[in-house]
């Protein structure tokens, strides 16, 4: 009883904790932040000057006591001090902290390849950060309750989620998940890409943020009908000086190959583990893709001639995790088997 009246005033949070983006989900009002993964802090006085957009416009751009920290890699937490500090920051965003208001219940999808030591820093991360109480659910569950897939059914559910630090393979049923793989290669892997390809082919040294920007501009992991093209922009690692050269998606497509590959070799090594009856269903029901990388041309038809199978890519993928943990906290009773484990605060700090 206590419980639900405290509920009623608490904005519960449902967090997509990603290496690219975090996006926080408040239930009864959908999402209310996306913003990049960047913390800037000054290191001569330790102060933390940015979080969020304004940290990411600063990356590449600082003097150098100023540094712009993605505080994930691979999904997981490589720095937990600012993770925690992001955390806060997010979750004060949404919750005033007003002494008569609870604090909230957070739910936070986490990669399905992490260890126990990962999933502990991050429920020490939501509770350092404000958290009445933490409890994890892996982004392929997220991202399959997100996209609408009857994940409670007896039935399977093949969910493939292409982040920025990794990728998720998973097949779902009843709640659970059946089979998974995750692989840290993501849309970051991409923009390295780019970046090598940049300085094997042309000489030519440029940054990761310019990299992204030409991957989503004309990068494709499929020929398409009409070739397009842009302008590597960078310093000429042979003269020291600025220099142009222009570029077609064709190019950038061999470039990112190898990392589109290994996302395609994942889901077809993930079928060859799901039992046959899970395997039948997802031939009638189709591969669904979440996450930015659903959003590079071709993706669905690479994975569809590869596999042999439908694929559709999910409804506004880059929000499906966090619409998954929306989705959870509304109905915890429904959906506990598909949560990986829970800590309490015993007393709220």
């Amino acid at each position: 009883m206590f419980e639900a009246l405290w509920g009623l005033f608490s904005r519960d949070v449902g967090i997509d904790l990603g290496t690219a983006n975090t996006l926080v989900h408040v239930r009864g009002r959908g999402i209310v932040i996306s913003e990049p993964s960047v913390v800037a802090k000054d290191l001569k006085t330790g102060a933390i000057l940015a979080v969020g957009a304004e940290a990411k416009r600063m990356l590449g751009r600082t003097p150098q006591n100023i540094v712009a920290i993605r505080p994930l890699k691979d999904g997981v937490i490589s720095d937990f001090d600012i993770t925690e500090y992001m955390l806060k920051h997010f979750i004060h965003k949404v919750h005033d902290r007003v002494a008569l208001f609870p604090r909230p219940r957070v739910i936070i999808g986490i990669p399905s390849g992490v260890t126990e030591v990962e999933k502990r820093a991050v429920q020490e991360a939501a509770m350092n950060a404000g958290a009445r109480w933490a409890r994890l659910v892996e982004e392929p569950m997220a991202a399959a309750i997100g996209a609408g897939l009857p994940v409670q059914e007896p039935s399977g559910s093949m969910i493939v989620d292409i982040g920025g630090g990794t990728t998720e393979v998973a097949v779902t049923s009843l709640g659970g998940i059946v089979v998974a793989r995750s692989i840290r290669i993501g849309g970051d892997e991409m923009d390295q890409d780019i970046v090598s390809y940049a300085r094997r082919e042309f000489n030519l040294l440029m940054g990761e943020r310019t990299a992204e920007d030409i991957k989503i501009a004309i990068g494709s992991a499929y020929p398409l009908d009409e070739e397009v093209s842009t302008f590597f922009r960078g310093r000429d690692l042979l003269t020291g000086l600025p220099r142009s050269i222009e570029v077609t998606s064709a190019q950038i497509r061999e470039a990112i190959d190898p990392s589109v590959q290994q996302i395609v070799e994942s889901v077809k090594d993930t079928i060859e583990e799901t039992p046959p009856e899970l395997v039948a269903d997802i031939m009638d029901q189709g591969i669904y893709l979440a996450g930015g990388g659903a959003l590079l041309r071709g993706i669905d038809t690479r994975i569809s001639e590869a596999t042999q199978m439908a694929v559709h890519i999910a409804d506004d993928p880059l929000t499906c995790v966090a619409r998954g943990t929306g989705m959870v906290l509304e109905d915890l009773v429904k959906y506990s088997r598909s949560l990986v484990t829970e800590t309490y605060a015993i007393m709220p700090r």
